[in-house]
């Protein structure tokens, strides 16, 4: 899937490729996520982390790149990733991260839509995540019709010492 950027030139280019092994995939995963992820909620994780679930049966990653002219001395790199584990006939979201200075542009919307296409394709009748009840991803899920199916009360606690819900979101599809 390729976007095309409008005639302002603000939009960036985006490809999204899946598939990719745990090797292949873990160091633009860690690069996005070092920079996505807000430190005082403490949801990034770290390489062991990472590389562990990577390797684990069923677990996808699926990288948005930004082709070579988006980025500096005409290199392509990795912009977003969604990260996956399929059991059954349900899967679920474990992590979606776009770097902040590609946000706003459709990248987390094209990834989210490629999960859900793979996931029917794949014979998935069920697709959920868990997310900070704060986190202003909300939107985005609300958008491709994930609803509030669960919430785990002060299950997140940040730097700051306060502690944030956790809400489970699904979509049957």
């Amino acid at each position: 899937m390729v976007s095309q950027p409008p005639d302002s030139g603000h939009r960036p280019f985006f490809q999204l490729v899946s598939g990719l092994a745990a090797e292949d995939a873990i160091g633009p995963v860690m690069q996005v996520m070092q920079q996505a992820f807000d430190p005082l909620f403490g949801e990034a994780w770290n390489h062991s982390q990472t590389r562990s679930m990577l390797a684990m049966p069923l677990t996808r990653v699926l990288l948005a790149e930004a082709p070579g002219p988006a980025f500096p001395a005409g290199h392509g790199g990795t912009i977003g990733f969604a990260m996956t584990r399929r059991v059954a006939d349900e899967e679920e979201l474990l992590l979606i991260a776009i770097a902040p200075k590609w946000r706003q542009f459709g990248v987390g919307s094209a990834l989210l839509a490629e999960v859900i296409e793979d996931a029917k394709e794949a014979g998935v009748k069920r697709l959920h995540l868990e997310m900070r009840s704060n986190n202003s991803a909300i939107h985005l899920y609300q958008k491709f019709g994930f609803n509030q199916v669960g919430v785990r009360r002060n299950y997140y606690k940040g730097d700051d010492s306060r502690h944030y819900d956790a809400l489970t979101l699904a979509i049957e599809i």
